[in-house]
């Protein structure tokens, strides 16, 4: 890379960098900085590559500079132990090995009912079936995609379908 200190135009620079695609940007990255990268993002490269011409053009940061960041580096937290791996508990692995697709069934709606439910005017019936729910011909997995499908925004099934929690036992 050819000596550039002093003869930096920013203003001139960021504007040819504003012009390439990313593509170019990439190559272009690959020549200040004398490796490739994978990054697509324009306007990080066009901030990375800005960066590094001008550091070429005007100098790097100065040794005192350098010993306060090796300073303040040396202070930061820096984890030096592994992190333990996330608590679980003596059945979790039995049940998703035994049921890693199934359907958790809610005892609030059993198998063969039937969920009815008024919206803006218009009577809406879901059958309950032992591995999902059947709206419209169609099975769903959930009462979320199928309030989904009736509204076109995302809604919690059961707030949908006014389904209550069950209520806890209040000496518990």
């Amino acid at each position: 890379m050819p000596d550039t200190r002093g003869s930096l135009n920013i203003g001139h620079e960021l504007t040819r960098l504003a012009n390439m695609t990313p593509r170019e940007l990439r190559e272009e990255y690959r020549q200040v900085f004398g490796e490739v990268t994978r990054v697509g993002n324009k306007a990080h490269l066009i901030k990375r590559i800005a960066w590094r011409l001008q550091s070429l053009a005007e100098g790097d940061l100065s040794e005192r500079a350098r010993r306060r960041a090796a300073e303040l580096a040396c202070d930061a937290d820096i984890r030096t132990s592994v992190p333990r791996p996330p608590k679980v508990s003596e059945g979790a692995a039995r049940r998703t090995v035994e049921t890693p697709t199934s359907f958790a069934r809610d005892e609030r709606i059993p198998p063969g009912g039937r969920l009815v439910r008024v919206y803006r005017g218009e009577t809406y019936v879901v059958k309950v079936l032992p591995d999902g729910f059947e709206y419209n011909g169609r099975t769903y997995k959930s009462l979320s995609a199928i309030a989904k499908a009736i509204t076109g925004s995302h809604w919690n099934g059961y707030a949908f379908f006014k389904i209550a929690k069950p209520q806890e036992d209040a000496g518990a």
